[in-house]
């Protein structure tokens, strides 16, 4: 009789417990969307996966701000940005652009890179570095203080240039190896498409890369989706300031 009974707790606690997170691991079940829904701004990240992107059909779907992929490293182009860029700036959603951060480059080409790409953000949102790991480089990774050092160079040349403190968008894992305890002063956008965000500070949530929208035609058939911590008024006030150049 005692061993049935463990049998059966065991088995409760995995029905109840133990096959829930896997499936949510798995991406099977996706708690972050119920979670998100209570933020007022809800927001897109895209680049040239997304291909051709009817931004007017994204801005009839709620969508109130997006995140354009402009640069990498020192010289990659997103192929799609000057498209991206130029037709959503004819609607009303709140735009930003974004740089991939990459471990092989010093961090002065790359902001400067970054700046002769974009121009001019005055009303846009913050300018945003991607730091992540790719390719090899988990298993394989940079050195800690060389990546802060040359994370730290480019930061602080797009505030310089931009009049802002640029956005983070960074893992979990990364964030533990290259930005806690270093750059809490620059606001964080977050990425945990399994759960929401805990014991840490954050300003974007990516929630899930595995929403579907209508109005693009690309090689991956998902879209990234965010939700911003707080007002529309709030964002205004991490926007590029409008000021004389």
């Amino acid at each position: 009789m005692k061993k049935k009974t463990i049998i059966i707790i065991f088995a409760v606690l995995f029905w109840a417990f133990v096959l829930p997170g896997i499936l949510i691991l798995k991406k099977y079940i996706r708690i972050t969307p119920s979670f998100a829904a209570k933020y007022e701004l809800d927001g897109i990240d895209v680049s040239h996966y997304q291909g051709d992107i009817d931004w007017k059909k994204i801005e009839e779907q709620g969508i109130d701000f997006a995140f354009i992929k402009a640069t990498e490293g020192s010289s990659y182009i997103d192929q799609c940005f000057e498209r991206n860029w130029n037709e959503a700036g004819q609607t009303s959603i709140m735009l930003g652009v974004y740089h991939f951060f990459s471990f092989d480059s010093e961090g002065k080409p790359q902001a400067e890179h970054f700046i002769n790409t974009v121009g001019n953000l005055q009303g846009k949102q913050a300018p945003v570095i991607d730091v992540e790991y790719y390719g090899d480089k988990e298993k394989n990774p940079p050195d800690k203080k060389e990546v802060q050092a040359q994370l730290a160079v480019m930061l602080d040349l797009l505030e310089e240039h931009y009049h802002v403190k640029p956005i983070i968008y960074t893992t979990y894992k990364a964030y533990s190896d290259f930005i806690k305890g270093e750059f809490e002063e620059y606001p964080l956008w977050i990425r945990n498409v399994y759960y929401p965000p805990v014991s840490i500070e954050w300003t974007f949530w990516q929630y899930t890369d595995r929403a579907v929208l209508e109005g693009y035609q690309g090689s991956e058939k998902y879209i990234d989706r965010n939700v911003f911590y707080g007002s529309r008024e709030e964002l205004e006030r991490l926007m590029v300031p409008k000021i004389a150049w």
